[in-house]
């Protein structure tokens, strides 16, 4: 049997190790969440760009039809349109674009004369949301 003094030697021991860790622990937490906004990781957050697929039909010089095939809905005003990196257009305009709705680009002259790379560009978040070959001859 042990004396009742050793055995509150042992408990008093374990206070301590618990409590430095815990210290630590937050001081970690803290330390994280302060140096993301310091380093303006925290303004990023909520520029993520919107998740959705769009096809891509006209084969022609004059315009191109866009379908939004699926995801969440968009606001037009947000997107702009890239054809081989050069922007056609400041904006996509209109209302929320929905699931299966179609809209018109029409070129501005200066489209290129056979296959270019059509990008849709979310402004807000500066990101690429769709990218595809399109045959403009």
């Amino acid at each position: 049997m042990k004396p009742s003094n050793q055995s509150n030697a042992e408990d008093r021991a374990v206070s301590p190790v618990i409590g430095v860790i815990l210290m630590v622990a937050i001081t970690v937490i803290l330390a994280a969440v302060i140096g993301t906004f310091v380093l303006g990781l925290g303004d990023q957050l909520g520029d993520t760009a919107p998740q959705a697929s769009f096809t891509i039909d006209g084969n022609n010089t004059e315009y191109i039809n866009i379908t939004k095939t699926g995801g969440q809905s968009i606001n037009g005003d947000d997107l702009a349109l890239s054809v081989d990196g050069e922007r056609v257009n400041e904006s996509i305009g209109g209302n929320p674009w929905q699931t299966g709705q179609q809209k018109q680009i029409t070129g501005t002259g200066d489209w290129p004369d056979g296959e270019a790379v059509v990008r849709i560009i979310h402004d807000p978040s500066g990101n690429a949301i769709f990218e595809q070959t399109y045959d403009f001859s």
